[in-house]
């Protein structure tokens, strides 16, 4: 690759993007990539990351992939390079059969300079197979601190990225992310083999955000935020822990007169996108959201981010305050702090780790796998095994990287359809061996009412036909008005190493990796609580734990710096339920679950409210003693149903 110039690139970065000059960081790791050197920028939040590989990717000869991990920002990044005139495209869940075809046509054309993907993308076989024929320049990991398993928002499938490089054979990568402790930018670079001298780290101090920590008892939390809101203008985000308190507070503060909404997972796609927009556009003032709300929020002018409860860790508080006065004015970031919710954070930790019996069902699963090919849905095996979705999803990556499983595609076990016109003038429409096959559609699909469900193994049995054929005709169908199409049951496929699924101590190393993830979160909360109640500069520690350097030792308007130093009130211990009362209630639920033994572990999960697979579909909600120690340390709790007598 030629050496380029700075007024060179200055001239492109004019002529491309409009811009006259390059923002800190940018035209470094610019000239590295150029040059050859695989890099990871760590710039603070809404600092111009992306046009680092956006730059980049025009200079290259071949595609660059963008492995992102949420849709939203993959749709604001695809929309601000057309506005630029730079071919991109993603390949996601929200594109037609046509719309897909036609992406993947551009790129074997070399039309696109841009693809961007999920990482679960990679899972699919035919994807796959399509991009190993593609000539790729460069691979950027969008937030690629989720790589690290050391740092917050670890996303599994990640940990795969750096051997479908290797697959790929791309000679460059770029990582980008806002946050990254000493330990998760090391990871994060072994794992691309980039060295030292190629990060490029721009400082994490923001003078403009004043970090404010507030004591304040959990009875007095409601009446302080209103104080607060009367003193603030403009738009704010209120952070809480649970939907149920997010809905609550929303309801309070309207009835104070404020201009606010609730905002969390459990709400409808729709309704998420109507209050995302109103937020961004002004109609809606604040947001009290759960940690679901943030990612992809792009809004400058937020004048204060509030936590209600505490945030999980030093890592999100970073990304929530990140989210407050991007325009560069200045913006409050206030905690009201207690211990009162610590026991929660701990517990919701204790609740995702798998048992060790789980694991051996899981793998037990595995083993039954008929000529070592392996089908599952998500749902069905979490139910099976009694472990939840995410962690399975994270024991999933672990067989693959330890080379027990390998994915091979995926596909929806079930087609629903519904007639839009007559089955009879529909057939009509084709002609000769088309019309019979559509008919033969009709003629597998046992339709109730209005809707039918397809049986694609009677059609294939009835009419010899591969399942590609099957699905290309309901997709045409669909596109054309005869049909409302519903897909569901996503099943994924694995190949099964037999000798590696055999290994007699696979349980034990799986089990030994969850206790110490577990372990890390408990270390991880314990590092916000000191945090919290430093005596020194709030601003210069916390750019210190992200390994800046730069930040002055004392930023002159933290809470500390202006004298108030938090001592976080701490609530009274609870006294547990008495002995007889949690034998009774552990006794009815291993009645109502019908279960030979309930563990130590299973009766803490009861007791504390923590869902799980097993409690969902036996509604142990609903019986007596169901929480009745959530705001009880989950080892405690444990220890407390280790000492009961048997329960018979």
């Amino acid at each position: 690759m030629e050496a380029i110039t700075s007024s060179q690139t200055i001239q492109n970065l004019q002529t491309l993007f409009g811009f006259s000059r390059f923002r800190p960081g940018q035209e470094t790791t610019v000239h590295q990539l150029l040059n050859g050197d695989s890099s990871l920028a760590i710039f603070p939040t809404g600092s111009g990351k992306s046009l680092c590989y956006q730059y980049t990717a025009t200079q290259l000869p071949h595609l660059t992939l963008v492995v992102s991990p949420l849709l939203a920002l993959m749709k604001d990044q695809l929309d601000f390079l057309a506005s630029k005139n730079i071919a991109a495209a993603s390949i996601d869940s929200t594109l037609t059969p046509e719309q897909n075809k036609q992406v993947m046509a551009d790129i074997k054309a070399g039309k696109l300079r841009i693809l961007m993907v999920s990482v679960e993308r990679f899972k699919n076989e035919r994807f796959r197979q399509f991009i190993e024929n593609i000539p790729i320049s460069m691979l950027v990991v969008d937030e690629a601190h989720c790589i690290s398993e050391w740092g917050h928002n670890f996303r599994p499938d990640y940990l795969k990225l750096p051997a479908y490089r290797q697959q790929l054979n791309i000679p460059l990568v770029l990582l980008l992310t806002a946050t990254a402790t000493r330990k998760v930018k090391q990871d994060m670079a072994a794992k691309f083999d980039i060295a030292p001298e190629h990060i490029v780290q721009t400082g994490f101090y923001r003078p403009n955000l004043n970090l404010q920590m507030m004591p304040v008892a959990e009875t007095e939390k409601s009446q302080k935020l209103i104080q607060l809101l009367a003193q603030h203008t403009g738009a704010g985000i209120i952070y809480v822990t649970l939907q149920q308190s997010a809905e609550q507070l929303a309801y309070q503060l309207k009835a104070q007169g404020f201009n606010a909404v609730a905002y969390h997972a459990g709400l409808r796609d729709e309704q998420r996108q109507e209050i995302q927009q109103h937020f961004m556009s002004g109609k809606t003032d604040i947001v009290v959201a759960t940690i679901a709300f943030g990612m992809g929020i792009d809004k400058a002018n937020i004048r204060f981010v509030i936590h209600y409860d505490l945030p999980k860790s030093i890592e999100n508080y970073s990304q929530e305050i990140g989210r407050a006065g991007r325009d560069g004015q200045p913006a409050d970031c206030i905690i009201l702090a207690n211990l009162s919710s610590l026991n929660t954070l701990e517990n919701f930790i204790y609740g995702d780790t798998p048992e060790p019996g789980s694991i051996h069902r899981l793998i037990d699963a595995i083993k039954a796998a008929e000529n070592g090919h392996w089908e599952l849905q998500l749902y069905s095996l979490s139910q099976d095994c009694n472990i939840r979705q995410l962690p399975l999803k994270t024991l999933l990556v672990q067989l693959e990287l330890r080379q027990v499983i390998r994915a091979k595609y995926s596909y929806f076990a079930e087609y629903k359809l519904r007639l839009l016109a007559d089955a009879q003038s529909v057939v009509a429409r084709f002609t000769a061996e088309r019309q019979r096959f559509v008919q033969a559609i009709f003629d597998a699909t046992a339709f109730k009412k209005t809707w039918g469900i397809l049986d694609i193994e009677q059609l294939q049995q009835a009419y010899s036909c591969d399942r590609s054929r099957v699905l290309t005709a309901l997709d045409y169908l669909q596109q054309q008005g005869l049909i409302e199409l519903q897909s569901s049951k996503m099943t994924e496929v694995y190949q099964v190493n037999s000798e590696a699924v055999s290994q007699p101590d696979l349980a034990e190393q799986l089990t030994h990796y969850f206790q110490q993830n577990e372990q890390s979160e408990i270390s991880r909360i314990a590092a916000l609580i000191r945090f919290m109640e430093l005596d020194t500069c709030l601003s210069y520690n916390l750019a210190r734990y992200f390994d800046d350097q730069q930040a002055p030792k004392h930023c002159g308007h933290c809470s500390v710096c202006q004298g108030q130093v938090a001592h976080l009130p701490k609530s009274q211990p609870l006294p547990f339920p008495d002995d007889a009362t949690l034998q009774h209630n552990l006794v009815g639920l291993k009645k109502h679950l019908t279960l030979p033994h309930i563990s130590e572990t299973l009766a803490a999960r009861f007791l504390c409210g923590l869902t799980q697979p097993l409690f969902t579909r036996g509604k142990a909600r609903q019986l007596p003693g169901w929480g009745s120690c959530e705001l009880q340390r989950f080892e405690e709790v444990r220890q407390k149903a280790a000492n009961l007598p048997p329960l018979g």
